[in-house]
C-alpha cells in the first residue's frame, strides 16, 4: 500500500488545478475582452478568448462530468446550497445535474461568448429553450406579439398549447410593419415580442433594432430565435433581450444531436433556475453532459463552417436564378431585406446557408426533390438544417404543417416552396452539376406529361 501511495502522490500533481471559480456570467467579461484586444462585433473572437476548460488531468479537452448528483464534505454545506448561499457560480459547488452541471455550464459560457450575452444556459432541445423562456417571461394570462411566419412548432406552441395550458394569447403580425407591431402591443399585458432573425422558411430578415425599440417602449422583452443565423447575426448586440437557439442545427453541424440554448442576462438564467419557481429548474429540460462535451468541441469551428455554408448558398442562389428558378436568398441584391441584413450582420460571414426555391406546386417541388436525392445525389430529403450535406423539404407539408392553410398563406408559404439548407461537402461545381441535371430531368418529365395529355 505504501508503494501505491508513493506512486499516486506525484501523479496527483499532474492534475490540472481547478479553473477560476465557475460562473455562467463570465462569457461576456469586458475586462477580459480589453486584455485580449477583442472586437465585440466578431463572434469568432469572442469564442477564441472565452475561458478554455482543461480536462481533470490536464487534457486539452474538458472532462465530462457525468454525475447526476454531487457530494459535499460537510452537512451544513448542503443546507446552504439549497438556500442559495453557496452555488456553482461562486463556489464550484453543485447539487444535482438538473440544476447545474459543470460540463453543461462550460458550454453555456461558450454560448454566451458566441452571442455576446452576459449568460447562457443549454437545454435538451431548441423547443424546450423557447417554451421555458416564454413560460418564465410571459406568465399565465399574458400576451405575446409574434411574427406571423415562424417555425411550425413555435407557431403551434403560441397558437395552441400556451393558450390551452396557461391562458397566454398571441397576436401574430407582419414584423416588417412597424405600425402593426406597435398597434398589437397591449399596455400592461404584452410581455414578449418574439421573432426569428431569419424567418423559417420564407427567409424574411427581422429589423431587430426597430423591434427592440418597440418592445422597450411597451415594457416587453424581445426574444429572438437565431437558429438560422449563428455567427452571421448577433441579435443581443442589436438590442435583443434574449437569444434562443436550436443547437441541433448549424451549431451541431452533424444532425446527430438534439439541443438548445438560452442566451441573455444573468438575472434571467438565475430566475429560470430558481428552486421554487424557475421554469428551467422545475420543467427540467436538462442537457446531458456528454452532449455538452460534443457541442463544446464543435463550437470553435462554427465560424468557418458558417462562412462556407454562406459562400455556397450565395453561389447556388445566383446560378439558380440564371436557370430561371424563383429563388429567395437574403444575399441576393434584390431580396427586400438584403440591405438590412448587410447592416445588421457580422462582417465576413455572408447571408447564411438557407435558401428557398418556389416551384409553384407541391407536385413540381416533389419531382425536383426526388431527382435531387435519388437520381443526381445533390442532397437529401429531410427536415432540419445545418448539416454538412444539403437538406431539403417542402415546408408546407413538413416543418410548417402545424400551421393552418390560411396562416401558411398569410406567412407567404406556398405549396411548392422548397427550403434548402446548403451543405459544403463535395466541390461546389460537382454539386452544381448535380443540381442542373436534376432540373433538366424534371423539365423533361413535365414536357412529356404535357405532351401525353394532348394525345
Amino acid at each position: 500500500m505504501a508503494h501505491v501511495l508513493a506512486t499516486a502522490q506525484p501523479l496527483a500533481l499532474l492534475k490540472r488545478p481547478p479553473s477560476p471559480k465557475a460562473s455562467f456570467v463570465d462569457g461576456n467579461d469586458k475586462a477580459r475582452k480589453a486584455r485580449h484586444g477583442e472586437s465585440e462585433s466578431d463572434p469568432a473572437v469572442g469564442l477564441a478568448v472565452a475561458r478554455h476548460e482543461f480536462g481533470e488531468y490536464g487534457g486539452v479537452n474538458m472532462s465530462i462530468e457525468a454525475s447526476a448528483t454531487f457530494t459535499v464534505m460537510e452537512p451544513e454545506i448542503l443546507r446552504r446550497l439549497f438556500t442559495g448561499e453557496l452555488g456553482p457560480e461562486r463556489d464550484q459547488l453543485y447539487i444535482y445535474s438538473r440544476h447545474f452541471n459543470p460540463t453543461v455550464l462550460a458550454l453555456g459560457r461558450q454560448m454566451a461568448a458566441l452571442e455576446g450575452t452576459e449568460a447562457a444556459y443549454c437545454t435538451a432541445s431548441g423547443m424546450s429553450a423557447i417554451s421555458s423562456v416564454l413560460m418564465q417571461l410571459v406568465g399565465a394570462g399574458g400576451h405575446v406579439v409574434a411574427s406571423r411566419c415562424l417555425y411550425g412548432g413555435t407557431h403551434a406552441l403560441l397558437s395552441q398549447f400556451l393558450p390551452r395550458t396557461s391562458g397566454v394569447h398571441t397576436t401574430f403580425v407582419d414584423m416588417d410593419d412597424e405600425e402593426a407591431v406597435r398597434s398589437a402591443m397591449k399596455p400592461g399585458e404584452t410581455r414578449v415580442v418574439f421573432v426569428e432573425t431569419m424567418s423559417n422558411p420564407t427567409l424574411a430578415v427581422a429589423d431587430i433594432p426597430m423591434l427592440a425599440r418597440l418592445a422597450c417602449e411597451a415594457g416587453a422583452k424581445l426574444v429572438v430565435d437565431n437558429t438560422f443565423t449563428p455567427v452571421v447575426v448577433s441579435p443581443a448586440r442589436l438590442g435583443a433581450d434574449v437569444v434562443v437557439h436550436s443547437m441541433s442545427k448549424f451549431i451541431s453541424g452533424c444532425a446527430d444531436i438534439i439541443a438548445g440554448a438560452i442566451c441573455g442576462p444573468a438575472s434571467l438564467v438565475k430566475a429560470m433556475m430558481d428552486l421554487q419557481d424557475g421554469a428551467l429548474m422545475l420543467l427540467g429540460p436538462t442537457m446531458n453532459a456528454k452532449v455538452a462535451s460534443e457541442l463544446a468541441g464543435r463550437l470553435p469551428h462554427l465560424p468557418l463552417r458558417m462562412q462556407e455554408h454562406s459562400r455556397r448558398a450565395a453561389e447556388f442562389a445566383t446560378r439558380m436564378r440564371l436557370l430561371g428558378l424563383q429563388v429567395t436568398y437574403p444575399g441576393l441584391p434584390d431580396h427586400p431585406h438584403h440591405d438590412r441584413l448587410s447592416a445588421m450582420g457580422n462582417p465576413c460571414y455572408g447571408a447564411g446557408g438557407m435558401l428557398c426555391v418556389d416551384m409553384g406546386t407541391e407536385e413540381r417541388a416533389n419531382s425536383l426533390m426526388y431527382h435531387l436525392q435519388n437520381t443526381t445525389h445533390f442532397g437529401l430529403m429531410a427536415v432540419s438544417l445545418g448539416y454538412y450535406q444539403t437538406l431539403m423539404s417542402c415546408s408546407g407539408n413538413s416543418t410548417s404543417s402545424e400551421m393552418a392553410p390560411d396562416d401558411r398563406a398569410r406567412a407567404g408559404i406556398s405549396p411548392g416552396l422548397i427550403r434548402m439548407s446548403i451543405g459544403y461537402n463535395g466541390t461546389l461545381d460537382q454539386r452544381w452539376a448535380q443540381f442542373e441535371s436534376a432540373v433538366t430531368l424534371m423539365k423533361q418529365e413535365t414536357t412529356s406529361a404535357s405532351a401525353s395529355k394532348l394525345i
